[in-house]
C-alpha cells in the first residue's frame, strides 16, 4: 500500500515549463546586464572634475564636506 502512494506521487511530479539550462541563460544575461549598468557608472566623478574644482572654489575649500 506504501509503495503505491509513493509511485502515484512520483507519477504526478511537476515538470520545469522549460529546459534547465534556460534558467542559468537567463541568470546570465541578467547578471551581465547588471554588470553592464554597475561599469557604466565608474570613474563619473572624474568626468567632472573641473567643475567639482570650480565648485570647491566658489564656495570656499578644496575639501568636500558631506553626509
Amino acid at each position: 500500500m506504501l509503495t503505491g502512494t509513493v509511485l502515484t506521487e512520483t507519477v504526478h511530479a511537476r515538470e520545469l515549463p522549460v529546459e534547465a539550462w534556460v534558467y542559468g541563460l537567463v541568470a546570465l544575461i541578467i547578471f551581465a546586464a547588471l554588470a553592464f549598468v554597475t561599469a557604466s557608472y565608474r570613474d563619473v566623478a572624474n568626468r567632472h572634475r573641473s567643475k567639482a574644482e570650480a565648485y570647491a572654489a566658489r564656495h570656499g575649500g578644496g575639501e568636500h564636506g558631506g553626509h
